[in-house]
C-alpha cells in the first residue's frame, strides 16, 4: 500500500463529524487502489486522482451524514450504485448499516463483490439488475428505512425507481447538483403519488470546495401504489 497523504481527507470528515478508525481509513485506500485497477479495463469513473476521488466520491457519499443519522442500525438500499456510490463508503464509515448495492451492469456488480470480499465488509449485498424488476411485491419492496441514490436522473423518476424500496415512515435521499429547484417543483406530482412528501433539502458545499450539492430528503407517507414501479424505460421516456 502506497504511503498517501491523508490530511486533508481527515480535515474533510472532520468538517462533517466523521471520525475513522486506522482500519477504516486502510479499506478506504484498498477501494480506492481497486477502483483504479478495474478502472483501466471498464468505464468506472472519470475521476481517477487520489485527492478527487476522496473528495469527489468518499467524502460527497459520506454527507449524508448532514441528512440523516447513520450511527445505528438500519437497512439501506443505493440504487444505480455504480462503482459502489454512495453505498460502499457508507458502509465502510458506518458499519452497522445493513446495506444492498444494486445496479443493471453486471460486470460493476461483480466489481463491487470483489471490493466487498477484499475489504471484509459484512451484511452488505450486491445485486445485478433493474430498480424496476426488484421493486416487485415478491422481492424487496417496502422492505428498506432508507434508499439512496447518486444517479443522474430526474427527480420524478428517481422517484418512481427508489420510493417503492421504502417503508411506510423511512426516507429516500437524492443527492443532487446545485440545479434543483425546478426539478422538485416538477417532482411534487409524481412524490406525491408514489406516497412520498418532501421533508428537507438540505444546501451546502463540500469542504474546502465549490462543489455545491443538495440533499433532497423525502419521506414515506404511505404505501407506494402497487402499479409503480412501471415497466422497464417507462420512468425515464415519461416520468410522472
Amino acid at each position: 500500500m502506497k504511503n498517501y497523504n491523508l490530511q486533508k481527507f481527515q480535515e474533510d470528515l472532520h468538517e462533517i463529524n466523521i471520525t475513522l478508525t486506522s482500519h477504516q481509513v486502510d479499506q478506504f485506500i484498498t477501494y480506492y487502489e481497486m477502483l483504479i485497477a478495474k478502472n483501466k479495463v471498464m468505464n468506472l469513473t472519470a475521476i481517477t486522482e487520489f485527492d478527487e476521488v476522496l473528495k469527489k466520491h468518499f467524502v460527497d457519499s459520506l454527507s449524508l451524514a448532514k441528512a440523516y443519522n447513520l450511527k445505528k442500525d438500519i437497512s439501506l438500499i443505493d440504487i444505480g450504485t455504480g462503482a459502489g456510490f454512495p453505498g460502499i463508503p457508507l458502509k465502510i464509515a458506518f458499519p452497522e448499516l445493513q446495506v444492498t448495492l444494486l445496479d443493471s451492469l453486471n460486470k460493476r456488480v461483480n466489481f463491487l463483490q470483489e471490493v466487498i470480499e477484499q475489504i471484509g465488509l459484512k451484511n452488505v449485498e450486491a445485486l445485478h439488475g433493474r430498480a424496476e424488476d426488484f421493486a416487485k411485491p415478491n422481492m424487496v419492496r417496502e422492505k428498506y428505512d432508507l434508499c439512496v441514490s447518486r444517479a443522474v436522473s430526474n427527480l420524478s423518476t428517481l422517484s418512481e425507481y427508489c420510493l417503492p424500496y421504502v417503508k411506510v415512515g423511512g426516507s429516500f435521499i437524492s443527492y443532487k447538483s446545485e440545479k434543483v429547484f425546478e426539478e422538485m417543483e416538477q417532482a411534487e406530482h409524481a412524490i406525491k403519488i408514489l406516497g412520498g412528501k418532501v421533508e428537507k433539502q438540505i444546501g451546502f458545499t463540500l469542504p474546502s470546495s465549490d462543489i455545491y450539492r443538495n440533499l433532497i430528503v423525502i419521506r414515506k407517507c404511505k404505501s407506494t401504489p402497487k402499479q409503480y414501479p412501471r415497466k422497464a424505460g417507462t420512468a425515464a421516456k415519461n416520468p410522472l
